[in-house]
């Protein structure tokens, strides 16, 4: 019974030896290459700014009142949807209608005296010329003609601006909008001596707002007018809006030694869920290509072991086998074509390897823009293309994690001096 579990355990062993091997080897007991590839894929690339910024109404207008006063009544509140010319707000008049009472009263002292001294002045002017005045006299009457006219003029324009003052006691609405702020109350006193008082804020239609971005002054260079941007709020955080950038500030803002500038983003807000002061987080696609072949960055980093590659290329037909000197220089500087021929690389021509069953050969491609992640192939590869981002042999720890690890890794198996476990999978 011992001699046959003895047997067994030995025929597991030799069984376990045997799959490693055949892993390692191919049919023709050479060397199993394994690679690590990626596809040639349709996609889009973009190059991003982020910046964050508040959301604003494209027209907003804060209404005052340009007379002191009492407000004596409101005609709206919060939220309150206006019109052009609506009348919102009156002060109380009594006091503009008493200044205007005495404007009037003015103007009528006015009227009579210009009257008097112009009567006076033409008679004096007459004895003046048939000298039976004298010319002080002539010019005493002439002077007190020019006085009462320029009084004159002064009371009417004291009673027009108090007719203006009475017509500013009734407050209107400069837009069609939203009202969305009321600083005042009902027999509140304002006084306009300095500045105009703040009344109302009216916003314009809030089914198209914007965004006002600060973008650090590192980034500005790549922003312009026209770009794609995408945003969120805290308010909806799994919803994405988007705009598009009108216009580019050139007036710099400083906020401790940190330099930014403000970029404008028309937004639509059709279901008015955006509402003014809401705090945005934007992205803005600078440089952006879609439906585009695109593969990883990982593809032209790949630089094949000089070693592995000699044996590799040594274990292909001596139909299948490159020139010699196929290969990528260290410095990336100098490449060679199909042919085996070095060529000088201009910028966005890249080396990649392309695998095509078990024959892997050196391509040369032009690429497009990158993201730092994928690049965006020009010409040189097709869609659906394998490109070879790393290359090993293959050992017992590759045919574990190929299969489930159905197996362990044989002890009787060597590694390759200077390689670790787990080398990459087919």
């Amino acid at each position: 019974m011992k001699n046959r579990k003895r047997t067994i355990v030995i025929a597991a062993a030799i069984i376990l030896i045997i799959t490693s091997a055949v892993f390692v080897l191919n049919a023709n007991g050479k060397v199993e290459y394994v690679f690590d590839t990626v596809k040639v894929e349709k996609g889009s690339i973009s190059n991003i700014v982020t910046a964050t910024g508040t959301l604003e109404a494209t027209n907003t207008v804060v209404v005052g009142t340009q007379v002191s006063g009492v407000i004596e009544k409101l005609y709206v509140d919060f939220n309150s949807k206006v019109k052009k010319g609506q009348l919102i707000a009156e002060l109380d008049k009594s006091t503009l209608q008493s200044n205007l009472e005495n404007a009037e009263a003015d103007l009528s002292n006015a009227e009579a005296e210009f009257e008097y001294q112009k009567s006076n002045f033409e008679r004096d002017k007459q004895l003046f010329e048939k000298k039976m005045i004298s010319e002080s006299g002539y010019d005493l009457s002439k002077y007190n003609y020019k006085k009462s006219e320029g009084a004159l003029k002064s009371a009417k324009a004291n009673l027009n601006k108090a007719k203006q003052n009475l017509s500013y006691a009734k407050i209107y609405a400069p837009i069609d909008g939203i009202v969305t702020n009321r600083a005042v109350e009902e027999g509140q006193t304002v006084a306009a001596s300095m500045s105009t008082p703040e009344l109302f804020t009216i916003v314009n239609d809030l089914t198209e707002m914007q965004v006002e971005a600060d973008v650090d002054e590192a980034d500005i260079g790549v922003v312009t007018e026209g770009q794609r941007v995408e945003f969120t709020v805290d308010a909806f955080p799994d919803e994405t809006f988007t705009g598009k950038i009108t216009q580019v500030r050139l007036q710099p803002k400083e906020s401790s030694n940190v330099i930014t500038y403000t970029v404008i983003v028309t937004v639509a807000n059709p279901d008015l869920k955006l509402r003014p002061g809401m705090t945005a987080s934007i992205t803005d696609y600078v440089q952006e290509v879609n439906d585009v072949l695109v593969v990883s960055g990982k593809a032209i980093r790949f630089t094949p072991d000089r070693e592995i590659m000699m044996d590799y290329f040594d274990s292909l037909p001596e139909d299948k086998r490159p020139q010699r000197n196929m290969g990528p220089k260290q410095d990336g500087k100098e490449d060679v074509n199909d042919e085996g021929k070095r060529e000088e690389l201009s910028e966005n021509m890249k080396l990649v390897w392309i695998k095509n069953g078990d024959i892997i050969k050196p391509m040369m491609v032009e690429t497009g823009m990158t993201d730092g992640t994928n690049l965006e192939i020009l010409s040189g590869l097709n869609e659906g293309d394998e490109i070879v981002t790393s290359m090993g042999i293959g050992t017992g720890s590759s045919v574990e994690n190929e299969n489930d690890k159905e197996t362990q890794k044989s002890p009787f198996i060597q590694e390759r001096p200077g390689k670790s476990e787990g080398g990459p999978g087919r």
